[in-house]
């Protein structure tokens, strides 16, 4: 087992037919690969195990949660070099151990098995989700997935986030803050809705109540918000409290789909949609069709993924399926502009904000190394590595363009299809007439 780091850099060249541009440092200490780059650092050979087990993007994720592996220097170049050389070229196949057409992946898998030590493989990190059941984006189903992700601790939320509590792209200027830059959002969201004094807006998603207490307070709007967490529902309505809103906003641990209370005069949905899924969709856009009056506004703020070739093919992330969102679904932003007009939606703006996004990644990313002791005594060494991994891996693909984020601003035509908008709107500053 002497220098296996230069045994896994051999066979990890013969695959490649390359060079490996980062260095690796193996359980027994030995170290492999060109000097000054990022390490990937082997801290245990059941690492190599659950790559065998689970080719690709999940066994190393596994690995990478349970501590197994590591990075020593720029985690966004080492993940940058690591896409390149796994995730997009597809460098080791699906199937496990069994053999597999092409001899240089049969004899990389040969080598790994030599190195990897007796089997069977460890048990998947506890912060993998496990034993899903039933009919994908049920109503109960749905609840577990948002708990999965939500119900960690409203402490490590603040810790990452920050005081605004916005757990969505921001909105930049040159320079500012992560506070400035989410406020800055939740304006933004408020102007294209033309939200003015009395109306009633509908939050769909509403987190910790960011939009909701920006929207009562900054323009005297009345307030209903729908999460499926717990803990977020309880920590907004405190929040709401102390600013002396709760005349003006009401909080429910509800679906979506059992709010029954319209018409609202707004709705605005921030990074909720993710979770609704392709086959439900069009429900979701029926759904707040019915909940707004005609001439209302509806601002979907969505992540997108790019279309592919052969749509059928396309399958969810592993790592995010697993670890973060778990039933969580992107579409292309064409598919979701098509199903809200099919629901009756008329279009009216879209703007993709990608690169804002890779910038509130990192930001997050930031937060979290900063305080990372404390974060990992607030829930686990796993998840808060689950979560340095998913936002700077999140952060890189939003920079490559790999995925966007969209916001969607659709009005329901009233009576003769008046849009009640005004001739201008990228100012977002007129108000609805009519």
């Amino acid at each position: 087992m002497a220098d296996a780091a230069s045994r896994l850099t051999c066979l990890a060249e013969e695959l490649l037919g390359e060079k490996l541009p980062v260095r690796i440092r193996a359980w027994d200490g030995s170290e492999s690969g060109p000097p000054g780059a990022p390490v990937l650092v082997i801290r245990n050979r059941r690492a190599l195990r659950r790559l065998l087990w689970k080719p690709g993007e999940l066994g190393l994720a596994r690995a990478w949660v349970a501590g197994e592996l590591d990075i020593e220097g720029d985690l966004y170049e080492a993940l940058d070099l690591m896409a390149g050389l796994i995730w997009e070229r597809g460098a080791v196949a699906e199937g496990g151990v069994h053999p597999v057409r092409d001899p240089r992946v049969r004899a990389f898998a040969k080598g790994l098995l030599r190195l990897a030590g007796p089997w069977p493989p460890p048990p998947a990190p506890p912060e993998e989700v496990r034993r899903r059941s039933g009919t994908l984006h049920t109503k109960r189903r749905d609840k577990e997935a948002i708990s999965h992700h939500y119900d960690v601790g409203n402490d490590f939320y603040e810790l990452v986030l920050g005081p605004s509590m916005v757990y969505s792209c921001a909105y930049w200027e040159d320079g500012g803050s992560l506070e400035e830059a989410q406020r800055d959002k939740l304006d933004l969201v408020c102007r294209k809705l033309a939200l003015k004094e009395g109306d009633r807006l509908l939050d769909v998603g509403c987190g910790w109540g960011s939009m909701a207490i920006h929207a009562a307070r900054e323009y005297g709007a009345r307030v209903t918000g729908v999460t499926l967490s717990v803990e977020q529902a309880a920590f907004a309505r405190k929040r709401i409290a102390q600013e002396g809103l709760a005349d003006r906003i009401d909080v429910r641990v509800q679906d979506y789909r059992d709010v029954r209370d319209g018409p609202y005069d707004a709705i605005s949905s921030i990074g909720m949609a993710e979770h609704v899924g392709s086959a439900r969709f069009r429900e979701y856009a029926d759904d707040l069709y019915a909940l707004l009056r005609p001439g209302g506004r509806l601002l979907n703020h969505q992540i997108a993924r790019r279309p592919e070739k052969d749509e059928s093919a396309y399958h969810v992330d592993d790592f995010i399926d697993a670890y973060v969102f778990p039933d969580g679904e992107l579409a292309p932003v064409g598919r979701t502009m098509a199903t809200l007009e099919e629901a009756g939606f008329e279009a009216r703006d879209v703007e993709s904000i990608r690169e804002h996004y890779a910038l509130t990644l990192r930001r997050w990313v930031a937060n979290l190394e900063k305080q990372w002791d404390r974060a990992v005594r607030m829930t686990s060494a796993g998840r808060a590595r689950v979560w340095r991994l998913y936002m700077a891996a999140s952060a890189l693909s939003f920079e490559h363009n790999k995925i966007g984020v969209n916001q969607i601003l659709v009005v329901r035509p009233a009576e003769g299809g008046a849009s009640r908008m005004p001739l201008r709107t990228r100012n977002w500053t007129a108000s609805a007439t009519g």
